[in-house]
């Protein structure tokens, strides 16, 4: 009987489309609805679970609650802030003892990775509902921790207020005060040595689930990534990034991983 190792990236409430969420995702409590069923029925083949969780204080460089306007006023959510920006005054740190800090971030930022910052609302919050894994993936996952009598892991990611962080093994601009921003080589190591196929589901597809997943592409073996398939209907991208959510699964599949929805997977394994 074929093995499967799963990896689900950040299913928690504050990304599910549901009342109180503080950054909901479009189709997401549909897509862990889906994958909980896909869980269900193949149950007894999951040999490995791991599940990251997006960690955040609720004050830090990509949330609202950080930054304000040039008139003292607050940043909308979505706000595109750039180091031209703030050398400007358009935008600066609410805290202004921060402001060397925050431009040295920044240029490491748009001259590293390329991306800008977007500030988002405050979400994820450790301790708060929206930290919390969607009820009804959190029962499965307690199901199938009876059932194999051990636990999936959970890792916790973005904890450094100072820098983002995406992708499931690194921060978008490690720092060298914090090991937990430079690459999560143990998680990245456990995938490469799972036996059986892979499978990735999570939130949103156009951010954390493209990072973690472009990582993937540039460590993973060829033969491992041939044997990894992304489930189309258990991701969502968040409203407005579509495009790159799109970008992302044709890049997957120009590198040979498999998109597919958990519904054809579990056929095609049944068969």
């Amino acid at each position: 009987m074929n093995s499967l190792c799963l990896l689900v990236i950040d299913p928690q409430n504050d990304f599910m489309d549901l009342a109180g969420a503080a950054l909901p995702v479009a189709g997401a409590a549909a897509d862990m609805d889906r994958l909980a069923a896909f869980m269900r029925t193949l149950q007894p083949r999951i040999d490995d679970i791991m599940v990251t969780l997006d960690s955040h204080a609720s004050i830090g460089i990509e949330r609202t609650s950080f930054w304000r306007i040039a008139d003292g006023g607050p940043v909308v959510p979505f706000t595109l802030v750039t180091a031209v920006d703030v050398r400007a005054g358009r935008f600066a740190p609410r805290d202004q003892t921060r402001l060397p800090e925050v431009l040295a971030y920044l240029d490491a930022l748009e001259g590293g990775s390329g991306r800008t910052l977007v500030v988002w609302p405050v979400h994820c919050v450790l301790g708060t509902w929206g930290h919390t894994i969607h009820a009804g993936l959190s029962e499965v996952l307690a199901q199938w921790e009876f059932a194999h009598l051990r636990s999936c892991e959970k890792i916790l990611k973005g904890l450094h207020p100072m820098t983002e962080q995406y992708s499931a093994f690194r921060a978008e601009v490690p720092r060298d005060d914090d090991v937990r921003t430079h690459k999560n080589t143990a998680l990245m190591a456990r995938l490469a040595s799972a036996s059986g196929l892979l499978v990735v589901a999570g939130e949103a597809l156009s951010h954390c689930v493209a990072a973690s997943g472009e990582d993937m592409l540039a460590q993973l073996e060829p033969d491992r990534l041939r044997n990894t398939v992304f489930l189309t209907d258990c991701m969502s991208p968040v409203t407005g990034f579509e495009e790159a959510g799109q970008k992302f699964l044709e890049h997957l599949r120009s590198r040979g991983v498999r998109t597919m929805s958990s519904t054809d997977l579990a056929a095609q394994l049944a068969a």
